[in-house]
């Protein structure tokens, strides 16, 4: 059907409605391929700024699979360049997630060194739980986030004061109390990092066969609200990997690996371990919730000299975190 209307010079106008619903086509398009094309110059960029972006680049593993949507939108509606856009931001989402589903091989050898860490929710989480995970696990080190006075108790009531006797322990009665349990002697390290957000920790642990090896416990704000600019700048105190100590940072970062300020910290001589071997998209928050967790927040990063051979994430009930356990290799 044509629609005509009179030319003010004479003669008729005939504008073809085809050619009109193409146009309409196009921008249809074009509005599903911009906002994913937007948010992966954002990621690149690292353009991330206030809470709430900050709080959705945690979707960023969404997005990348979202994105194949508009790609197939525009091929097949043959515009060409809208597909091309397309899929340049697929393959850039792409490229920044999937590696964390991969892996890459870790061939690195030395002693070996068990991490585990979990965040107690205020000391909800069911502490027999928690010990039935340090006994199956057996690790060597466990770093615990929201820590309280009376969960340090029931700890060592059930048997954590005999299978891990050394500890660094900065309890509170909210979120801000963390902890370092050790099969092995601390020594406690001040300074390493400024108090902004929660305590955390760091130690020296004595790990038999050779020197020791720094655990920091990470816990900064979340970035919610005004809370963003302290955890930004709680990631970016972090101390950086060292020449003469292997350094293991382990916690709930509050953060993804989408997360510019995150990629930072692995700039300065990290690797994420859960990634270093294929997990990195294994979920850690919300846990025993009735939506399943969705995003991935809880790390071990590790000095990149050293190997990881293996990370698992467990569900503890009580609390709405994840525990991460990586088994490395220490020079």
């Amino acid at each position: 059907m044509n629609v005509s209307a009179e030319s003010p010079v004479g003669g008729t106008i005939v504008t073809p409605a085809r050619r009109r619903g193409r146009r309409a086509g196009a921008a249809l398009t074009w509005m599903a391929v911009t906002p994913f094309a937007a948010w992966a110059v954002a990621r690149a960029a690292g353009l991330e700024r206030g809470s709430i972006p900050t709080q959705l680049m945690t979707a960023t593993p969404y997005a990348a699979a979202g994105s194949l949507i508009p790609l197939l939108i525009a091929a097949l509606g043959r515009r060409r360049a809208a597909a091309a856009v397309a899929l340049l931001t697929t393959a850039a989402l792409g490229f920044s997630v999937l590696p964390r589903a991969f892996g890459s091989p870790d061939t690195a050898t030395g002693r070996p060194l068990r991490v585990l860490t979990v965040n107690l929710l205020f000391g909800k989480a069911d502490a027999y739980q928690v010990m039935e995970l340090v006994r199956r696990l057996d690790p060597d080190v466990l770093s615990a986030q929201e820590l309280t006075f009376g969960t340090v108790d029931e700890l060592d009531v059930l048997g954590l004061k005999t299978l891990m006797p050394h500890r660094v322990l900065e309890p509170e009665l909210n979120a801000s109390g963390s902890g370092l349990y050790s099969k092995h002697p601390l020594k406690p390290l001040a300074g390493v990092i400024p108090q902004v957000g929660h305590n955390m920790p760091a130690a020296r642990a004595a790990l038999p066969g050779g020197a020791p090896v720094e655990i920091v416990n990470v816990h900064p704000y979340p970035p919610v609200g005004p809370d963003v600019v302290g955890w930004r700048q709680a990631l970016d105190a972090l101390p950086p990997a060292s020449r003469d100590t292997v350094r293991v940072l382990a916690g709930d970062f509050n953060a993804t690996l989408d997360h510019t300020p995150l990629r930072r910290v692995l700039s300065r001589g990290y690797k994420d371990a859960a990634a270093q071997v294929g997990a990195g998209l294994i979920p850690t928050w919300p846990a025993n919730r009735r939506v399943p967790p969705i995003i991935t927040i809880d790390h071990v990063l590790v000095d990149r000299r050293a190997g990881v051979k293996d990370v698992t994430v467990h569900t503890v009930p009580g609390t709405d975190h994840r525990a991460v356990f990586a088994e490395l290799a220490v020079p």
